[in-house]
């Protein structure tokens, strides 16, 4: 439960930006706020030598500390607490992932409220023909033609137009304040987002019409719009899971809620606000990272006041608060982008789910390939399985045909049964998709001569060959360096590069078919803005082309004309050293496969690999990725591993490798003696170097805990945290504590 509010209290505790998991005690100085002080409004306040924006957790007249020691409450920033749903959402989270709580608030808002900016919203002006002005134009225009036909145009849209659009039509500020003046226009004040709603239907197009299965998910879905309703919508690429989502968003405006739906990356936001408001009739808003500071506090207020019906968003949309909450959807929520990977380490899904049972509504989790962990809540019977295994092309999903790459001459990482393939393809006007999860020309440079290898100084990695421009870049550090003229070891001239990447397979398809567009897609070829989706519309024209890209390609795009999609080397996850490698490469293979033959022809899959003889990549070609995770998971039971265990990662890193294997050893021995005293059943695991050991000139190390009750791995987490936070060694070690890791690298 919050605090309640407290008209005078003698202390208020104040989480403050920082890393220390506590509240700081000040003393409220000057007026109240009208409705007393409350926990979720912000003040600024001295800390140390900064002024900084806090935010009041606690109202109480005792502290630990005499109360005219305490610093006084500098300034109030708002009359009113931020939203109570976003606030106790924010102190669920610090709790569970064992974050301070202040930090937690300073990644749960804007940059702008983070700098002390009221939560108000940019207004805009809006101009609609008057009562007064209805029929034929008053006799007094007869003298003004320009104010006439301004009137004309205003008469013809009844929700009226906004300054920019009247401007745009070559009409002045001074011809409105004109009409204004006779009594013809009125002139209204909204918001910039989220402004006047239309009156009447819902939709601005008709929903689709479903088919068996999405009509029963459907069905199903209905049943439970007033309860926590967890629902696994597990269907084929291509089986309608969008179209589930519009109709179950419907159903949630029309009973005035609010929907939250959650994309795994930003590429796919254009395409889904798209599609969303062509749909419906009412404000949908975006917040993602490639907003300006001053949209995305627009967007997050329009959402807190409820003018948003519709918010679409990536990951850290989970913390945007909503008036009236209906329901909410993560889509591919087997997604890795989901889970912050640095600072306040949440998993967005996981924050759905409790966030939904908060509010007491329908949370939809849709995949073609779900995690592990969200299948065997279905199978236990903790959410509803709602499955689709039809197209809505009615072709069955495409199998994927293992090609053998062993002894075989590779052009560009093709070899040539599947060149040939290609060419099949586009000679039949179709496109084709070229899957390589590598960015780059090669892997690394190497010398033919004595075998040097051009490796990272800063990490313990390969340094991969870039050609635009030309240069050697650490993808774990970012460090650069030119070309080499000749090998550092033994001055050979004869440097060649090792594997292939998007680059040069993007070379080797535009020497063979010089007549057909290739487009590449990865992380350097869309750093411009737009550029990712201007590549995809011209690509959905359907004239035959090539694409060529990594994993960005294979999350929920919508390619109707790709019919053959190849996998240059299938083999990077499967001997990896995470126990979830296989996982991850299993959904990506199958959610690459999805992308070919969503529409009028069945289409093919071509995997290359060098182990084809691999039984799990022979379970996942023959029967797909629902028969490889029903095994994954009997394995994941027998080695106690999530999701039937519960995991907390320590990741220590220092420059000086002493400092951090020193303190790892002493954090792994005094965690073991308090589950030795305590008769806990924890595993501590550790300390052992992380997969990458150095990075960034960074020594790094890990402690694993593992049990089979939350509670347990949180208590000890808890003393873990607390006795690191107390030695004095740790000042000297940068560390993290992840609560359900998702990756142990």
């Amino acid at each position: 439960m919050l605090d309640t509010s407290c008209t005078t209290p003698s202390v208020l505790g104040v989480a403050i930006p920082s890393p220390l998991r506590r509240l700081f005690d000040y003393r409220p100085d000057g007026p109240a706020p009208t409705d007393g002080w409350q926990p979720g409004l912000r003040v600024q306040v001295s800390f140390g030598r900064r002024q900084v924006v806090g935010v009041v957790i606690e109202c109480r007249d005792t502290s630990d500390l005499p109360l005219d020691k305490l610093k006084p409450i500098d300034a109030r920033l708002d009359d009113a607490p931020l939203p109570a749903d976003w606030l106790w959402l924010c102190r669920f989270t610090a709790r569970y992932y064992q974050h301070a709580i202040g930090d937690t608030l300073q990644n749960a808002m804007p940059a702008l409220l983070r700098q002390g900016r009221s939560l108000t919203p940019r207004t805009r002006e809006r101009w609609t023909a008057s009562h007064a002005a209805r029929g034929d134009a008053p006799p007094e225009l007869s003298r003004a033609p320009r104010q006439a036909a301004l009137l004309d145009m205003l008469q013809q849209h009844a929700q009226g137009l906004v300054t920019q659009a009247v401007l745009a039509q070559s009409f002045t500020r001074e011809q409105l304040k004109a009409l204004v003046n006779k009594g013809l226009v009125e002139r209204h004040e909204e918001p910039m987002t989220g402004g006047q709603q239309p009156q009447g239907a819902v939709l601005a197009e008709p929903a689709l019409p479903l088919n068996g299965e999405q009509a029963a998910a459907m069905a199903r879905l209905h049943a439970g719009l007033d309860t926590f309703h967890p629902c696994l919508l597990h269907g084929v690429t291509g089986s309608g899971k969008t179209e589930v989502y519009l109709q179950l968003i419907e159903a949630v405006i029309t009973r005035q809620r609010q929907a939250l739906v959650l994309v795994p990356e930003i590429g796919l936001t254009p395409q889904t606000l798209e599609r969303f408001r062509k749909r419906f009739q009412c404000t949908v808003v975006a917040l993602h990272s490639g907003l300006t500071d001053n949209d995305r506090l627009d967007a997050w207020e329009a959402a807190a006041s409820g003018r948003a019906p519709i918010v679409i968003g990536t990951r850290s949309a989970i913390f945007t608060p909503l008036a009236r909450p209906g329901a909410i959807i993560v889509d591919e929520e087997h997604d890795g982008s989901f889970k912050q990977q640095e600072g306040l380490r949440y998993h967005a899904r996981d924050l759905a789910i409790i966030r939904a049972q908060h509010h007491a509504i329908p949370v939809v989790m849709g995949s073609a390939t779900p995690a592990l962990e969200s299948l065997q809540h279905a199978t236990a019977g903790d959410y509803h399985h709602l499955r689709l295994t039809q197209r809505a092309s009615r072709h069955a999903p495409a199998r994927l045909e293992l090609v053998d790459l062993r002894g075989r001459t590779r052009q560009g990482g093709l070899i040539t049964p599947v060149l040939e393939a290609i060419t099949t393809t586009l000679n039949a006007g179709h496109q084709v998709l070229v899957f390589i999860n590598r960015r780059g020309f090669a892997p690394t440079l190497a010398c033919h001569a004595c075998g040097w290898l051009a490796e990272c100084n800063h990490c313990d990695a390969h340094m991969t060959l870039h050609r635009q421009p030309p240069l050697l870049a650490c993808h774990h550090c970012d460090h650069r360096r030119p070309l080499p003229d000749a090998c550092p070891d033994c001055g050979s001239a004869d440097l060649r590069p090792l594997g292939s990447g998007t680059e040069r397979t993007e070379e080797t398809l535009a020497e063979r078919f010089p007549d057909t567009p290739v487009h590449r897609i990865d992380r350097d070829s869309t750093r411009r803005r737009d550029a990712l989706e201007q590549t995809l519309t011209e690509v959905r024209r359907g004239e035959p082309c090539l694409l060529v890209g990594t994993q960005m390609l294979a999350k929920g795009h919508h390619l109707p004309h790709v019919n053959l999609v190849v996998v240059v080397n299938a083999d990077a996850g499967l001997y990896a050293s995470d126990f979830r490698a296989l996982e991850h490469s299993a959904q990506l293979l199958e959610q690459v496969a999805g992308r070919a033959g969503r529409s009028a022809h069945p289409g093919r899959v071509l995997v290359q690999t060098l182990h084809p003889d691999d039984p799990n990549l022979r379970l996942l070609a023959a029967r797909g990725y629902d028969a490889l995770a029903e095994q994954l998971l009997e394995e994941r039971r027998a080695a106690a591993l999530p999701p039937f265990r519960y995991l907390a990662l320590l990741r220590l890193e220092s420059p000086a490798e002493q400092d951090v294997s020193s303190l790892a050893e002493s954090a792994s021995t005094a965690t073991r003696a308090f589950i030795e005293q305590s008769e806990l059943d924890i595993d501590c695991l550790g300390p052992v170097p992380a997969p990458m050991e150095r990075r960034q000139n960074r020594y790094h190390m890990q402690i694993m805990l593992g049990a089979d009750k939350r509670s347990r791995l949180h208590a000890a987490c808890a003393q873990l945290i607390a006795w690191m936070e107390a030695e004095p060694g740790a000042r000297r070690v940068r560390w993290s504590l992840d609560i359900d890791p998702q990756t142990l690298s």
